[in-house]
């Protein structure tokens, strides 16, 4: 087997967002989700800097081009603003778990821009990786959501918000690869929080939410929570992401990053000392099937 950096940073990226998505989960229980999506940018812009002056000797990416600046920033707005916008929003209208559920077409809408925007095309092993990656995927989290009641109709406007979420995300990733080419992955990162800090600034100001930012600053278990969700999300698996995308095409790279449902599960099991179905270890083996697929 020939080492595939791209995948195992996607893989390092999932690992990452588990981490990340119990860390800001908890932290949103206590403070609220907008505090949290605007306070773990910034502790990821203090990070990413430091990292940048400790190992390229400058704390912001000056040396980037204008074409970099431009793209970086277009998906920084894309991914970290829209996508997450549309995705909570998704969240108080259908769930969480419905909501993930739609997030899975994530890989194939970041498949699709890809090879629009830059030609990118997949084997048929990896059609067949993907389509089973994200096939165990929804296995897991449609069983999680069948157990819980559910309103008669689900809310098309709350389908459309998850919808936009996803195009949201997969926009981002694409335009992360496009405008980055060959330029340092971290200091890219470090662009894109910057689009998603000057975002969701102009959020909070016009929704005047900066006294609930303010006070959520002065709690500090949901601090502690934030700066290691920020260290594991923006700072680490967003890079790594982004490491992944520049390595291999957008719809893998995508697609290995979305079983962080699959990787949550064990956590779960340790931690809230909750029962697992049959129904998800079948989802998780299909899954961590597909993804083999993508070593080959």
């Amino acid at each position: 087997m020939e080492f595939r950096i791209g995948e195992l940073a996607a893989l390092f990226t999932a690992v990452c967002w588990t981490v990340t998505s119990l860390a800001f989960e908890s932290a949103g229980r206590k403070v609220g989700s907008v505090a949290v999506n605007i306070i773990r940018l910034v502790m990821a812009l203090v990070l990413l800097s430091l990292f940048s002056y400790i190992r390229r000797g400058m704390l912001f990416p000056m040396d980037a081009t204008a074409y970099n600046w431009f793209w970086l920033l277009l998906s920084g707005l894309a991914g970290f603003v829209i996508g997450d916008l549309f995705l909570f929003k998704a969240f108080t209208v259908i769930g969480s778990r419905l909501s993930m559920l739609v997030m899975t077409l994530v890989p194939p809408i970041s498949a699709l821009i890809g090879w629009l925007l830059m030609g990118e095309l997949l084997s048929w092993l990896n059609v067949i990786g993907m389509s089973l990656t994200l096939s165990g995927i929804s296995l897991v989290i449609f069983n999680k959501q069948k157990n819980k009641k559910q309103p008669e109709k689900i809310p098309a406007k709350g389908l459309l918000f998850a919808l936009g979420g996803a195009v949201g995300q997969a926009s981002g990733l694409v335009l992360s690869k496009f405008g980055m080419g060959d330029y340092d992955p971290f200091s890219a990162t470090q662009i894109r929080v910057i689009a998603g800090i000057v975002g969701f600034s102009i959020i909070i100001h016009f929704f005047r939410r900066w006294l609930a930012v303010g006070q959520a600053m002065k709690h500090r278990k949901a601090m502690l929570l934030m700066l290691l969700g920020a260290t594991f999300g923006p700072f680490l698996g967003v890079s790594a992401s982004l490491i992944a995308v520049q390595n291999t095409a957008t719809g893998i790279a995508s697609t290995i990053m979305s079983i962080t449902p699959i990787l949550i599960i064990p956590f779960t099991m340790i931690f809230f000392k909750q029962k697992v179905s049959w129904q998800e270890v079948v989802g998780a083996l299909i899954s961590v099937g597909g993804v083999a697929l993508f070593f080959i």
